[in-house]
């Protein structure tokens, strides 16, 4: 089994979670905050993107894993990972580019938890 399924997803997210790194990075540099978020309200939103994105993924991806490993068929594997790249696409760069949209923060949340769910269903051995 190649597990080439979590492993395009896993790509996928590592780029966007690369770019919301270098987004905090941008911040630190330009306004000089070492540590913390330096009382500045674009800063915390960046972080809390970056942070965000590294609470989730893991968890998700490790159930892509356990259900590609499975056998689960391609078509829902890959329904899991969409859900989850497009959770965390619309909700990350919400926050980070300060887009104001509760309905990509929300809508990106919702996408997230769907596929939890499904990679949840989906890991379960039967």
């Amino acid at each position: 089994m190649t597990l080439a399924i979590t492993g395009s997803y896993a790509a996928a997210l590592t780029a966007l979670y690369l770019l919301l790194s270098l987004r905090v990075i941008a911040v630190r540099r330009s306004q000089r905050i070492n540590l913390g978020d330096g009382n500045d309200p674009d800063m915390l939103r960046r972080m809390r993107a970056h942070g965000n994105f590294a609470e989730y993924v893991p968890l998700g991806l490790l159930l892509l894993l356990i259900a590609e490993q499975q056998g689960t068929a391609a078509l829902w594997l890959h329904l899991t990972g969409l859900l989850l790249l497009a959770g965390r696409l619309a909700h990350g760069l919400n926050f980070t580019y300060a887009l104001k949209s509760m309905l990509l923060r929300t809508g990106g949340m919702a996408l997230t938890f769907a596929s939890l769910i499904i990679g949840a269903i989906l890991a379960l051995p039967l």
